[in-house]
């Protein structure tokens, strides 16, 4: 918990979260006003949640709610022992149980997340701790693999959800659409891997008519911007710009690439 926001961890094996985030907000609401004598909401908009992948992200995902505390604009300034001691005596975090059983919740199933490094004993709490402290030092960052602005897992798991849970109705939602340019992506990727007979990683190393094509190709099949591409190929933004109008003659001068969009599409 921080001044401005609440991050929750939760498992919803009922697929129930919308009821539960409803019941949360009275009753938190409710005790909240009591408490202090005031009248009003608590909360502000609609919550925010994405759909996790336990096996893959959920120990990284534990590791970045707790290290919230430490991003805010004045405490992000701190040097490193000083975030270390801040986390420590954070009371509204429930990093504290996680690092020592002696300071736990009774809500929190610390087992869980602690499995992921060797169990829910002294071994595995320091461990946890280390890794926390090594995040401080490297930095942690999931938003860059949370597709669709709604899930976070690997590629195999963000298929399942794709072709088990989204209805062709869907494909008019944003974060749909994003998921769908996603998915977009890795077809393109695979599909020019198999014409070129090479990784993707020796493509983004050419500097020849090969990288262009990739580039044209996740632009405007795959729909990505020229920032994502950018990142992708680790080229310079305006460079892709440049790249990105070239005339559609280039793209057929390599035999067999011509026709990679009709398979994709």
């Amino acid at each position: 918990m921080l001044t401005n926001s609440l991050y929750l961890l939760l498992e919803t094996p009922l697929a129930n979260l919308s009821e539960f985030m409803r019941w949360f907000n009275i009753t938190d609401t409710s005790h909240y006003n009591k408490r202090h004598k005031r009248t009003g909401h608590l909360y502000q908009g609609r919550y925010k949640s994405i759909l996790v992948e336990k096996k893959s992200y959920l120990h990284i995902l534990s590791r970045y709610i707790h290290l919230n505390p430490v991003r805010t604009k004045q405490e992000g300034k701190l040097p490193l022992s000083e975030k270390k001691k801040y986390l420590r005596n954070y009371t509204w975090s429930s990093l504290l149980g996680y690092i020592d059983d002696t300071r736990r919740n009774g809500i929190t199933d610390y087992a869980r997340i602690l499995e992921s490094y060797g169990g829910d004993n002294k071994k595995g709490r320091r461990l946890y701790w280390e890794t926390i402290c090594n995040d401080l030092s490297t930095g942690i960052d999931i938003k860059e693999n949370v597709i669709g602005g709604s899930i976070l897992g690997s590629d195999t798991f963000i298929n399942w959800v794709r072709d088990t849970y989204l209805p062709a109705k869907s494909r008019e939602i944003p974060a749909v659409q994003r998921l769908k340019k996603y998915t977009a992506k890795e077809e393109i990727i695979d599909a020019l891997c198999k014409e070129t007979n090479k990784s993707f990683d020796e493509i983004k190393k050419e500097r020849g008519i090969i990288r262009q094509i990739a580039m044209d190709l996740l632009y405007r099949i795959g729909g990505l911007s020229g920032t994502e591409i950018g990142e992708m190929m680790g080229s310079l933004r305006c460079l892709i710009h440049l790249l990105l109008r070239l005339p559609r003659k280039h793209i057929e001068k390599l035999l067999g690439i011509s026709c990679i969009p009709a398979k994709i599409c």
